[in-house]
């Protein structure tokens, strides 16, 4: 909203001065020329002028200076980037729990869900083979550990894989993760 005495600028000329007068959808602005033009509101821009920019950026300076005073030590934060190696940026985690496979697993016999799960198992393994995964953990429980032997038989099977114990503080002792050798022929 324009005021009387208001600093502005036309919106689509090079003309800027103050507001003499306003009468309804007139504003009369008195040019740095001196010339007196008739604009409407919606032609102009309101400016603040540098002596009142120096004024306002003074005032906001001492208030800023007295909320630094009021912060006398503060406090120093550092911030330390984990470096992770390329070996970290994905890593496929396969649940190979029944109740994760199949809906109806009470109906079948432990043999049809071991069946189940290695077949789970050797697809994971051929699917990051083809789209170039370099690790996988699969997640296959404690248990007896008929699945783990099976799933150690499954990994020797192939020359590129190295199956190891997968991370304990994160998945505990019912996991084995397996990665894949670069450049085998």
């Amino acid at each position: 909203m324009l005021s009387k005495g208001d600093y502005v600028q036309v919106l689509d000329e090079d003309e800027e001065g103050v507001v003499i007068n306003i009468i309804g959808e007139e504003v009369t602005v008195e040019t740095k020329d001196g010339f007196l033009l008739t604009y409407k509101p919606k032609e102009l821009l309101k400016v603040v002028k540098e002596d009142e920019v120096d004024m306002r950026s003074a005032s906001i300076r001492s208030s800023v200076s007295e909320a630094l005073q009021d912060k006398v030590d503060p406090i120093k934060r550092s911030f330390t980037k984990d470096k992770r190696s390329r070996k970290d940026e994905f890593i496929l985690e396969v649940d190979l729990h029944i109740e994760k496979l199949t809906k109806d697993f009470k109906r079948m016999d432990k043999h049809d869900m071991l069946t189940l799960q290695l077949d789970t198992a050797r697809g994971q393994v051929e699917f990051a083979i083809r789209n170039r995964i370099p690790r996988i953990v699969f997640i296959h429980g404690v248990g007896e550990g008929i699945l783990k032997a099976e799933l150690e038989y499954l990994f020797s099977r192939y020359s590129e894989i190295v199956a190891e114990d997968a991370n304990y503080q994160k998945y505990g002792v019912g996991a084995t993760q397996i990665y894949f050798k670069q450049n085998v022929r």
